[in-house]
């Protein structure tokens, strides 16, 4: 276990070691079954986190303020319009400024070429601790809970299991690309055999790709891409698959759909989990588009994880606050 972990950020995936997160692993399962049998666990009373939102959530601020309640402290939900930042708070003010009225500092922005800067500037005029909680690079907290979730279902030795990241249609927005991101980066570090799978025109960032493959050379895993999404899920112990914007082809809305509307045949169905192993999982952060992403039959049925994933945000978020704030 390491303990060196107090005061410190969260905002790529790889700031934290393999050794790190098999720590905030640990944390997060002893506050879940400390939760389960009701018993308390308020390690940060009287601590109070800033939850500053430059992008609607569901998942992340319910999880993200039950936690700190639950911990014994209060979180302070904060959408950056309901702020002077437009009229001149810049990312030194925040951080600086928060630092001094809070014990953490969390926040969401997920503008390309924006959020992500945003978040280590603030950082860098913080004293306390800035985590990520999605910005268009990284979703840290959300692969800890699907790590976490990948180990409840499969075990801790997950050495040479398959696990496919892949593009499924979704007829909305652009979404971010962070989620496969963190996906690709951090699962060579458990074992794990990725196989990313896209459309050519939906790739990830050039930087993060060959990231992802030192970490498989460092854990001697395999990591591949493909394009074809049925071949991708063959024997799959793991299929991960969610839409992303084609950001690195182009930024524009209209044309962005244009190459989305290519391929509504990326969606994940019976079918597609027939491919996987028997006791295949099938994940996805939420909200997923019904029937056009996946199938209800999928999403609700028995190879679905995706309520127990959300669930873990909880106590995985809740591991990181603990050994961060105290």
């Amino acid at each position: 276990m390491q303990t060196g972990l107090r005061g410190r950020d969260l905002i790529g995936d790889l700031d934290f070691s393999k050794e790190e997160v098999d720590t905030v692993l640990d944390v997060a399962w002893d506050l879940k079954m400390k939760r389960a049998l009701g018993l308390p666990h308020a390690n940060l009373r009287d601590k109070v986190l800033a939850m500053l939102f430059f992008f609607s959530s569901t998942r992340t601020r319910g999880s993200f303020e039950a936690g700190m309640a639950q911990l014994g402290g209060h979180a302070a939900f904060i959408e950056s319009r309901t702020t002077q930042i437009s009229h001149g708070d810049t990312e030194t003010e925040m951080g600086e400024i928060f630092g001094r009225y809070f014990d953490g500092i969390a926040i969401r922005h997920v503008d390309w070429g924006i959020g992500n800067r945003y978040l280590n500037l603030v950082a860098d005029a913080s004293r306390v601790p800035v985590l990520n909680m999605q910005c268009e690079i990284y979703h840290p907290h959300q692969c800890l809970a699907d790590i976490m979730t990948i180990i409840e279902k499969k075990g801790r030795n997950l050495r040479r299991k398959k696990m496919v990241v892949s593009w499924a249609y979704a007829s909305s927005y652009l979404k971010p690309m962070s989620v496969p991101q963190s996906l690709i980066l951090q699962m060579p570090r458990f074992g794990m055999d990725v196989v990313l799978a896209h459309p050519p025109e939906f790739q990830l960032m050039p930087d993060i790709m060959d990231q992802a493959r030192e970490q498989a050379r460092k854990f001697n895993t395999g990591f591949e891409v493909v394009h074809d999404m049925q071949e991708a899920c063959e024997d799959a112990d793991v299929i991960y698959a969610k839409s992303w914007g084609p950001l690195m082809t182009t930024h524009d809305p209209a044309e962005g759909k244009i190459l989305q509307d290519k391929y509504k045949d990326w969606i994940a169905n019976d079918a597609l989990m027939a491919k996987g192993k028997d006791d295949v999982i099938y994940m996805h952060p939420l909200p997923a588009d019904r029937d056009i992403e996946v199938t209800s039959a999928v999403l609700d049925g028995p190879h679905s994880v995706v309520f127990d994933q959300a669930e873990n945000r909880l106590h995985a978020q809740k591991g990181v606050m603990a050994l961060t704030m105290s």
